[in-house]
């Protein structure tokens, strides 16, 4: 499996029931800034030859139902109804001023048939020259998103040069990120120049190979103002990761992440400025990113091999790197686990274990940490 597989994840913003939250309505949410009340009109894929029996192809009923959604500029914009059914399909576009509802028990299941995956214009992260803007005011609830943990490529969900993105109460089981906020590669991100801001990430469970939570590595727009909260990890490669690169530029600032649980993960937290190749040789290695303004609290893991990696960039040193209440245990409750490595950064930690490095001083009036304590 290809990147095509993770496309059609990543199109589906769309609200699946993942399970019956039954304190949902007092839980704080960021799905207001997509009213659905407001979708007067409503339509159901049935209405354009939906088949939803898993073997009928239902591209061109999802293509005309959307292209009857972007035409007819209903007001207050449509709603898409999917009923009960696995519905086979190949790529396809959402539009805006839409919501894509999914009934309990309905299931978008991505065609094996290759030719059904024609080469699409890439996301800013994914073009080199090419760009296209991401999306803005998007909600995302209640989906569940799968693809084999070996299957490369596959995240389940990249906001990429977007905004005011909403990602909430979800299931996540990929063989890559599960959520990466990203914003361009390299020189061709730099001069598209479109950041990724605003979004918040809440209430998601998940599996993969590799990172829970991710900002990059492709931040060449900047990344700020993301929120992640209340995550639950199994089985994962690297718990939390932000990463970036030599050549991307851009900055990453005011991440917040608290109220994380993991279990069985290979790095329990890592912040490096080595990670991510280039789209060719043309990139600048002058183009340092700025780390800046990156606060977690409340974290708990078990059976983490090790707790901890920070490893900015000699003549770009990460910063306000603000580490509090943070756990992470190893294998063996009798034995430690591998201590943090630390280079290139300064911050304040606070009630860490295993403590973190020299680097992270534990004074609580610390610089830039000192309001966030």
């Amino acid at each position: 499996m290809n990147r095509w597989v993770r496309s059609i994840f990543l199109c589906l913003g769309s609200t699946l029931l993942l399970m019956n939250w039954s304190v949902a309505a007092e839980w704080e949410t960021c799905s207001g800034i997509v009213p659905m009340q407001n979708r007067y009109d409503k339509i159901s894929i049935l209405d354009f030859g939906g088949v939803g029996d898993g073997r009928t192809l239902n591209t061109k009923a999802f293509e005309e139902a959307i292209f009857r959604i972007q035409h007819l500029k209903r007001r207050g914009g449509t709603l898409l109804y999917v009923p009960a059914g696995v519905y086979l399909t190949g790529p396809f576009n959402l539009t805006s001023r839409m919501t894509l509802y999914f009934a309990c028990g309905a299931v978008i299941k991505a065609t094996q048939d290759p030719s059904q995956w024609p080469l699409v214009n890439p996301l800013p992260s994914y073009g080199r020259g090419r760009e296209r803007p991401g999306g803005s005011n998007v909600v995302i609830r209640y989906v569940t998103i799968l693809a084999p943990a070996d299957s490369p490529n596959t995240d389940g969900i990249d906001p990429d040069s977007s905004s005011h993105v909403c990602i909430e109460d979800s299931y996540i089981s990929v063989g890559d990120d599960l959520v990466a906020v990203k914003s361009g590669w390299d020189q061709y991100g730099i001069a598209y120049g479109r950041p990724s801001h605003s979004i918040t990430i809440r209430r998601i469970t998940g599996s993969s190979p590799f990172a829970g939570i991710a900002v990059g590595s492709e931040t060449s727009g900047g990344v700020v103002d993301v929120l992640a909260e209340h995550i639950n990890l199994f089985n994962m490669g690297v718990g939390i990761h932000i990463k970036t690169n030599i050549g991307r530029g851009g900055m990453i600032r005011n991440i917040t992440v608290s109220n994380v649980y993991m279990e069985n993960t290979r790095t329990g937290i890592k912040i490096a400025g080595d990670v991510g190749d280039h789209p060719d040789e043309k990139f600048n290695p002058n183009a340092l990113p700025v780390v800046k303004g990156i606060k977690m609290k409340d974290i708990w893991g078990v059976k983490v091999l090790q707790a901890g990696l920070i490893r900015g960039l000699k003549n770009s040193p990460f910063s306000g790197i603000c580490l509090s209440n943070i756990n992470l245990h190893g294998n063996n409750p009798g034995l430690r686990n591998s201590p943090w490595k630390c280079s290139d950064v300064s911050g304040a930690a606070i009630q860490v274990s295993p403590w973190p490095c020299a680097e992270l001083t534990s004074s609580q009036q610390t610089g830039a940490c000192s309001t966030y304590f």
